[in-house]
Parts: structure tokens; C-alpha cells; sequence
């Protein structure tokens, strides 16, 4: 029983998102208050765990500098979380850069961090700004079993080639059409698998059925402890599909005060993978999210 309540459980989602806001995250009525106020920052996030917990940072560095903070988390993917930034029903995020990239250009040659952040740069929407990106990095990787990577001589993704129509692969909605999902998969490494699994970003629905052997091989996120603690390969992305996903803050260049980016900026350069690391194992048994965003900041003297 234990390892299937390592990693991100629906519990621990569920804390994370009653401890930052209640009600609805997504009120209309509130949304339009709080961004008609020039004072006041709007803070989401995505819906997966350690985005949660980078955004209850951010909300509580800025809460110590004396901004007025509201928090909207989970709200969901890109296809809802870009559109709410540009309209103002939220004002900041954390993102990571690769992902971004290729959602706003599937057609990205970038791999490296500088590579990205150069070409983030250039393709941010209009309205939106980037701030300093944090060494903090946080990638997809295709996951297995153990006994799956010994059982067809996994060590890259490359090896999945001539097993993977016996394979069931597991991952967020949004893989079905994704560049940096199954579209990829295909294009970069000539993967079919037997059938794709919808289900959650790297979460506990993902986690789970691979534990499980619902599917054989699952988008898992490298900061998750649930990796080591399962015994799971991750396979090597020889190809690069996966690019450099350093944590960086999007916000409306409306909210973007000197306060502000003075702030994140300090949190970018303290922030480090190991942190993450740590941090989400907290969140995985059941700690609070505000004590844990609380105590990094005290930590690092940002709070």
C-alpha cells in the first residue's frame, strides 16, 4: 500500500488546492475585481502539484513584500492557463521554459537553457513578460518499471522503438496532440504504442497505473521523489524531445512593478532543483503547502 501514496496523491492535490484558495478558482466575479486593481497580483497555476507549490512561493514572497496577493490554483493546461494570463483572470505563474516554448512553437530547434530562454524571448505573447528564469529544473521523462526496463533492455527512449505497439503509454490529456507527447514521440523517435492513456500530469492517476501495469510506460516529471522511491527507470531522452525546463515566472507586464520582479527574481535565484526535490516530497506526505513555501523562504531569507 505505501508505494501507491508516494508521489503526488489525489489527497495531497486536493490540500494543495484547499490550503491556497477556496471557492471556485476560477470566479468570474473575483477575477474582474481583483484585476481591475492595479495593487493587487493574481497568482495561478497549473494543475499538477509542484506548480501549486511554486505559486503559493511566489504568493507568499510577494505577501511579505506588502503585495496584495490572490490565489487561483489549478486551473489547468496552457490551453487555459496562456489565455487567462493575456486576459487578466490571472496576473502570474510559474512556467517552465521548454514546454512553453514548444507550446508556443512546435517547431523550436532550442534544446539548451540559454538556447530557450533566448527564444522564449522572442515568441512571449504580447502583453506578457518573462522574468529571470531560475537553475531550478524541473523535465518529463518517460518512466518504467524496472522489471519492464530488464524484461526489452531499456536504458533510452530509442529503445522503446521495436516493443512499444506492445505498450501502453500513460500521460496528461494534452499528450495526444502535443509536440513534447505523443505527436513527438512519433516524429522524433518513431514511436506507435499499442494505445495512449489519458489521464493526469504526472500526478497520481499516472503514477498509479503505471504501479499498477494499467499502462507500461508514464509522463513522469524528474523533481518527483516518487522515481526513487518506486525503483523506476527513466529513460534517456537521447533526441532531446524533451527540452530545457528551467522555472520561470510569466506575468503580465501590467503587474511587472520593480516590487514584483525584485521579488520573483530573488526566488528564481534561490529556487534549485534539489529544493524541489525535497519540497515535493513534503507535499507527497501530506505537509502543508503554505508551512512548506513558508519555511524555503524563511530559509533563504525571502520571508
Amino acid at each position: 500500500m505505501k508505494k501507491y501514496l508516494t508521489g503526488f496523491t489525489l489527497a495531497a492535490v486536493a490540500a494543495i488546492t484547499l490550503s491556497a484558495c477556496g471557492g471556485d478558482p476560477m470566479s468570474t466575479a473575483n477575477n474582474n475585481s481583483q484585476a481591475s486593481s492595479g495593487d493587487s497580483i493574481i497568482v495561478g497555476s497549473a494543475d499538477f502539484p509542484e506548480s501549486q507549490l511554486i505559486a503559493k512561493i511566489y504568493a507568499e514572497a510577494l505577501k511579505s513584500q506588502g503585495v496584495e496577493v490572490a490565489e487561483k490554483p489549478s486551473i489547468g493546461s496552457r490551453e487555459v492557463t496562456i489565455p487567462a494570463l493575456k486576459d487578466g483572470s490571472i496576473d502570474l505563474m510559474p512556467e517552465y521554459g521548454g514546454a512553453l516554448l514548444q507550446y508556443l512553437d512546435a517547431e523550436t530547434k532550442a534544446v539548451s537553457s540559454e538556447e530557450v530562454a533566448a527564444e522564449l524571448a522572442t515568441k512571449i505573447p504580447s502583453g506578457l513578460t518573462l522574468l529571470t528564469a531560475s537553475e531550478a529544473e524541473d523535465k518529463d521523462v518517460l518512466a518504467v518499471k524496472k522489471e519492464t526496463a530488464e524484461k526489452y533492455n531499456l536504458k533510452t527512449i530509442s529503445d522503446l522503438e521495436p516493443v512499444a505497439k506492445e505498450l501502453v503509454l500513460g500521460g496528461p490529456p494534452e499528450w495526444k496532440t502535443r509536440v513534447n507527447g505523443v505527436a513527438g514521440l512519433k516524429s522524433v523517435y518513431n514511436l506507435e504504442f499499442k494505445e495512449f492513456s489519458a489521464l493526469d500530469a504526472g500526478g497520481p492517476l499516472t503514477l498509479n497505473a503505471l504501479l499498477s501495469g494499467q499502462v507500461q510506460v508514464a509522463d513522469l516529471f524528474s523533481t518527483d521523489p516518487a522515481l526513487s522511491e518506486n525503483n523506476l527507470v527513466a529513460l534517456e531522452d537521447s533526441k532531446n524531445l524533451f527540452l530545457s525546463e528551467n522555472i520561470v515566472p510569466v506575468i503580465n507586464e501590467k503587474k511587472s512593478s520593480s516590487t514584483v520582479k525584485d521579488t520573483l527574481n530573488k526566488v528564481s535565484a534561490a529556487l534549485t532543483t534539489e529544493d524541489l526535490i525535497e519540497m515535493n516530497g513534503r507535499v507527497a506526505k501530506f505537509e502543508d503547502i503554505g508551512e512548506i513555501a513558508k519555511e524555503w523562504l524563511q530559509s533563504k531569507n525571502l520571508a
